[in-house]
């Protein structure tokens, strides 16, 4: 059954066709929202906005690199077709190459920076424009308790989850003058094929719990912003 919290509203997840992307973009369409899934797998997106459709919701899927100007513009434009706003961007794409520095290719390096930062600084720019005329919005962003910790193997991957927070937390001052929330949520190990601990079971937050984090920051009161929220496993012992 398709819940009403977030009936009426637009939502883009990129990275949307497996692990934490796909559990937010599914825990979106279940509150109402017209989820628009971007990610280069196509197939993924495909399956993944049909299965939302199945159970009763909206969603349309489009084949994007964020890492692209253009299409990340054209991401926004499909967006705005469903009824001219993007009222949630979740920036959840994102790459990790975990190794000591002496070992790390520049290739390997810049590959995390282009989509980890690069990526959620087009797509961000891409809609802002439309949340400014609206005077409303959310924009997630997916970082890492790796942008708070660091670890042998993790200066490349934690160096972009650090500078990402710091992206948000500027944008966050720049916007909410425009009732804009900037939203950040960072997660510790999660069960899911990207976490470099490979850590598993039940006990290990799962994707889905990502993505009611998202749920509960964008459904809050909007005279109040949850600016960052980190999530670990209770025990995982």
């Amino acid at each position: 059954m398709i819940g009403s919290k977030l009936a009426g509203k637009v939502a883009i997840v990129t990275g949307a066709g497996r692990g934490i992307g796909r559990s937010v973009a599914d825990a979106l369409g279940s509150e109402g929202a017209h989820v628009v899934l971007a990610a280069r797998t196509e197939s993924e997106i495909d399956e993944a906005a049909g299965a939302i459709r199945k159970s009763g919701g909206s969603a349309t899927p489009v084949r994007a690199d964020v890492t692209d100007e253009a299409q990340m513009a054209r991401l926004a434009g499909e967006a705005l077709k469903v009824s001219g706003a993007v009222d949630i961007l979740v920036n959840n794409a994102g790459i990790g190459i975990f190794k000591p520095v002496v070992a790390m290719d520049v290739s390997e390096f810049d590959a995390m920076w282009n989509v980890n930062m690069r990526g959620v600084f087009l797509a961000t720019r891409a809609v802002l424009p439309a949340m400014i005329r609206s005077r409303s919005g959310a924009i997630v962003n997916i970082a890492s308790l790796a942008g708070k910790n660091t670890f042998k193997g993790g200066a490349g991957y934690g160096a972009t989850k650090w500078a990402l927070r710091g992206f948000a937390g500027s944008l966050m001052l720049e916007v909410r003058e425009h009732n804009i929330r900037v939203i950040t949520i960072c997660p510790g190990s999660v069960d899911t094929g990207f976490s470099p601990t490979g850590k598993k079971g039940a006990q290990i937050t799962q994707p889905e719990d990502v993505a009611s984090a998202v749920i509960f920051a964008v459904t809050a009161p909007g005279r109040s912003m949850f600016s960052e929220i980190d999530l670990r496993p209770t025990n995982p012992a």
